[in-house]
């Protein structure tokens, strides 16, 4: 079995990123540094009571992904979704500091123009205003303020689709994550079908879509489209699994493609978090989103004498077991990369948990408490029981 690690560098990509942070590891960290994002002094109002947060970020390769879906199957509608990702990990990544109102978004897509016609664009857009509206009718307030299209094919293989996302609001509203010792965690599902969702969705977000898709989808999608992936990338590392994209598989009732599970559009949880925040606040100590680095993600966030015991953890969804399958990767990199799930964790005091549990219920998304935050008198850890018999326990330190 080829090492997970070997696969994700030869496939141009990585979970933790260890060249990335250590890139930046000199840079400023905000006023708030155990902060989800980055938070600036109010540099738009001028005003000591107010900070601002500007965050950026793609919808990464799952646009290659439903470059292929598009390709293959004609659905043109699968860049709405892609619109719909890049979104998400913008504003759910903001709403983790309690900011998820009056938030200002502009596009920024790059595309080769011999490959992404002028409808492929349109989608996106019209996708991003439909989210927009979407929202507003919740009673959030996302205003779009336009974007930039440009045509890099010399440097872009099909399209690249981000968003960058501004939002303004009052120091005594955030939330920095002031994690401590007792405090119980709720999970949020990333699977099944709110009921602002107009379809069921498989849970994957918009994170591990390289290893998703070269590990699931037949290698017959080399050939027919080279420009899906990197030339430099050896060729016994792409498409080596075992499926088609319109290969179908039992999902409850229903029968849904593999096209469809893998381009599921990143759940937001604004609509939970909104009356959670709103009624929570000050009983909220963190908020974390599993996005890249998945569980692991939540030691950036926590004291060094703390460990996080997730002790319950939900039936995993189906398209991650089809992923495990296919490419052989073991329980600990897979709750590494894969939010396997639960895609927002709460950090709140036990009394409030069960009102907090009943909210989120209410928008047909799963809730639970998975575990509770102890002293750690080692490094600062995260400590998964995953009920496997093979690896009933992963540990991130």
């Amino acid at each position: 079995m080829i090492p997970d690690i070997e696969k994700y560098n030869q496939r141009g990509a990585s979970a933790s990123k260890e060249e990335v942070h250590h890139a930046i590891r000199n840079l400023d960290k905000g006023l708030y540094p155990s902060a989800f994002c980055k938070i600036l002094p109010d540099v738009a109002g001028g005003d000591a009571d107010f900070c601002n947060i500007m965050h950026a970020d793609t919808a990464g390769t799952k646009t290659s992904l439903a470059y292929l879906y598009w390709k293959e199957t004609g659905d043109i509608s699968v860049w709405r979704g892609i619109a719909q990702d890049a979104l998400v990990m913008n504003l759910d990544d903001m709403a983790c500091c309690g900011c998820l109102d009056d938030i200002l978004i502009s596009n920024t897509i790059a595309r080769n123009k011999h490959l992404i016609p002028g409808e492929v664009i349109e989608e996106i857009i019209e996708g991003t205003i439909g989210f927009v509206e979407a929202m507003a009718e919740r009673g959030i307030s996302i205003k779009h303020a336009g974007g930039e299209t440009a045509d890099t094919g010399d440097i872009v293989r099909t399209i690249d689709v981000g968003i960058t996302a501004f939002g303004r609001l009052l120091r005594k509203d955030l939330i920095v994550n002031q994690i401590k010792p007792g405090a119980v965690i709720i999970g949020l599902a990333s699977d099944g079908k709110a009921n602002y969702e107009p379809e069921y969705n498989s849970g994957i977000g918009s994170n591990g879509l390289t290893s998703a898709r070269h590990d699931m989808l037949h290698h017959s999608y080399a050939t027919k489209y080279p420009e899906s992936f990197s030339p430099e990338t050896d060729i016994r590392y792409v498409y080596n699994g075992p499926w088609k994209l319109t290969d179908k598989v039992n999902v409850g009732q229903e029968e849904i493609n593999i096209g469809k599970l893998l381009l599921s559009p990143t759940r937001t949880y604004l609509p939970i978090l909104m009356p959670v925040i709103r009624e929570y606040r000050h009983e909220l100590q963190g908020i974390i989103h599993c996005t890249g680095g998945a569980y692991s993600k939540v030691l950036k966030f926590i004291s060094p004498n703390l460990a996080v015991h997730i002790e319950k953890v939900p039936p995993t969804p189906v398209l991650f077991d089809l992923i495990r399958q296919a490419s052989n990767t073991s329980l600990a990199e897979m709750y590494k990369v894969f939010n396997m799930g639960i895609r927002m964790l709460l950090f709140v005091d036990k009394k409030s948990a069960p009102a907090i549990l009943d909210l989120a219920s209410a928008f047909g998304v799963q809730a639970s408490i998975m575990g509770e935050v102890r002293r750690s008198s080692e490094a600062a850890k995260v400590i998964i029981h995953t009920g496997d018999a093979a690896e009933p326990v992963v540990e991130y330190v």
